[in-house]
């Protein structure tokens, strides 16, 4: 079998195969400005922040409609502050995200991380 093996065109690096595998309009790091992980994070705060939008506008539709019902008004009062309270919390996260994905070398850095690590280690 290791005949079989050695007889066998080449093998490929783990790294290799993975740039082999990759398409050709697929970012090519999991981290960085491009990567994949600030695309999925970004598009899902986006979406969060869509969300609360809407909730904002319906808690003031429903605080429009309350007819001065105290109950009523308590929930659109409610739903206004939760949707505020989700809008803040969705700017925090892509705020927080996109700094330390920025902060995160990428694989392209990989000369300049090790730079720095020899630099660093004498």
């Amino acid at each position: 079998m290791a005949a079989l093996a050695s007889n066998s065109v080449s093998a490929l690096t783990l790294q290799e195969g993975a740039e082999a595998a990759r398409c050709d309009e697929c970012p090519r790091d999991l981290f960085g400005d491009n990567g994949v992980f600030k695309q999925v994070t970004n598009t899902i705060l986006y979406i969060v922040g869509i969300i609360a939008v809407i909730m904002l506008i319906i808690g003031g539709i429903r605080y429009v409609t309350s007819g001065g019902d105290a109950k009523k008004v308590t929930d659109a009062k409610n739903t206004v502050l939760y949707a505020i309270i989700g809008l803040v919390i969705a700017f925090l996260a892509f705020a927080i995200v996109n700094f330390v994905i920025s902060a995160l070398p990428s694989s392209t850095d990989k000369k300049e991380t090790s730079l720095l690590i020899n630099a660093t280690n004498g």
